[in-house]
């Protein structure tokens, strides 16, 4: 016999959102880690050389103070988030630099010619961009609570994301930094997925800013695995589950795993039909990451760079729409994208004292062995000439490296299922409740289901909310506040 209520597989954020909520509604929960410690997603590590401590996925995270989970969770006042005056920046050629201030008129007036069309643009977002985070945090078939906001970001999508996105734009500056901040969903672009990305992530960038957590993203799992063990929630780690018969008797099992893997471990249990259609799930291109420990800040041709919590580095719109297309069409770009963070800038924790750490990543098709290391390095050399000279360690994963430290990352792709419109309405099959499978007490807790890829932990707490209505008849979810 088994005194357990719920059983959670996966310790990244999303699945301990779903037991730190299951645990806040009096019920006693058990999560399943694979890997030696908690995480997924949001690990901290000594990667280069001792004393510079790198994040091992994410690194800055726009939806911390976004997330309706993170919200009701009290992250902020439970550690400390450092949030930068300037949320990223977008180098270009020549020492010219798109600047994304939290202060939207001050991004405006570096604008130039498309200050005012960027305004009109952003300008609404941003004015409400908490209505916008409900919007991008929640499941695309429901009923919206704010039809207006879902109406300007409507018709703004449908601008960025087609062939007119260049139309209300003079100059290089301004849809450089949408592009930009469009290609963390790794998609082809323009698209509607990229368009999401830039409008949601670029309203969160002016109205609250992308924050830094002092000591790593290992500090927001940490505080979430704290909130779990102080409502009797217990974590087994360095235990990998085959197979759903391995576990011991619960009443609700929430797996914090992607569709193929909850197939395997679900074995018969699922119909064959649900199986066949979480079987037509596909999954995107990956990402190779590189980490260095530096002597000295990185050395940007535009100084102010230097202050940025992130860059995001690949010249032109048109460079880095081709470069999109390259990984698309399953070829590594030779000039790649790449998303910088300078979380030391923001943390001087994360370094010994006058060095630095940077994180970047960049995009490569499915499955890529290749090392990515020299492209990043030349890549950024191009716009802050000489950083070669400040590395004193590097440390790279490859994409089929990226799988191997997370399963869940297949192929490298982060995001655990391609991020195209249409699967961010059908994540991972077309349901009102696409967190509930039809096997009994069976949920799928990961970002394979809405609202998709981000350190935001709301698919988990969304599984969770299912799970606690069906299986345990509680409607009212329970307060999650420090």
């Amino acid at each position: 016999m088994s005194d357990l209520d719920a059983i959670v597989v996966g310790a990244g954020p999303n699945g301990l959102a779903a037991a730190v909520t299951m645990a806040r509604a009096g019920l006693a929960v058990r999560v399943y880690e694979r890997a030696p410690t908690i995480g997924g997603g949001a690990r901290t590590a000594e990667l280069t050389l001792p004393g510079f401590l790198h994040d091992v996925c994410s690194a800055v995270h726009p939806m911390a103070l976004a997330s309706g989970f993170f919200r009701k969770f009290g992250l902020a006042r439970r550690i400390e988030l450092v949030v930068p005056e300037l949320s990223y920046g977008h180098p270009l050629d020549g020492g010219r630099a798109g600047l994304a201030w939290r202060d939207l008129e001050r991004t405006v007036d570096g604008l130039g010619v498309d200050g005012d069309a960027f305004r009109r643009l952003m300008g609404p977002l941003v004015r409400e961009a908490d209505r916008v985070a409900q919007i991008a945090g929640s499941s695309v078939l429901r009923i919206p609570n704010h039809p207006i906001t879902l109406a300007r970001l409507g018709w703004r999508l449908l601008e960025q994301g087609s062939i007119d996105w260049n139309t209300r734009f003079r100059d290089e500056v301004a849809p450089a930094m949408l592009s930009g901040v469009g290609a963390h969903a790794i998609r082809p672009m323009p698209g509607l997925s990229t368009a999401a990305a830039a409008l949601s992530l670029g309203s969160y960038a002016h109205a609250r800013g992308w924050p830094v957590p002092v000591g790593g993203s290992q500090a927001i799992v940490d505080a979430m695995a704290a909130d779990l063990v102080a409502h009797g929630g217990e974590i087994i780690t360095n235990t990998a589950v085959g197979s759903l018969d391995d576990l011991p008797t619960s009443s609700a099992v929430l797996l914090d795993t992607t569709p193929r893997a909850m197939v395997d471990l679900a074995g018969r249990r699922l119909p064959e039909g649900y199986a066949r259609r979480l079987g037509r799930f596909r999954y995107g291109n990956g990402v190779a990451k590189v980490d260095f420990a530096l002597s000295g800040p990185v050395p940007w041709s535009n100084r102010e760079l230097a202050g940025a919590g992130t860059l995001h580095v690949g010249g032109t719109r048109a460079e880095i729409a081709a470069t999109e297309a390259d990984v698309a069409a399953g070829r590594h770009s030779p000039n790649p994208y790449v998303l910088v963070s300078q979380p030391s800038v923001a943390d001087p924790s994360r370094a010994p004292e006058g060095r630095h750490v940077l994180w970047a990543y960049t995009h490569v098709p499915k499955g890529s062995q290749l090392d990515q290391t020299e492209a990043v390095i030349r890549q950024i050399e191009r716009f802050a000439p000489g950083f070669r000279d400040v590395i004193l360690a590097s440390s790279s994963m490859t994409a089929r490296d990226m799988e191997a430290y997370n399963p869940n990352y297949i192929g490298g792709d982060i995001a655990a299922g391609g991020a195209s419109f249409g699967q961010l309405i059908a994540r991972p099959v077309l349901a009102l409740d696409p967190w509930r499978t039809p096997a009994r007490g069976l949920y799928l807790a990961s970002s394979s289901t809405p609202p998709g890829p981000g350190v935001h932990g709301l698919a988990g707490y969304y599984a969770a909310r299912s799970a606690l209505r069906h299986e345990f008849g509680i409607t009212a979810m329970p307060s999650l506040s420090p």
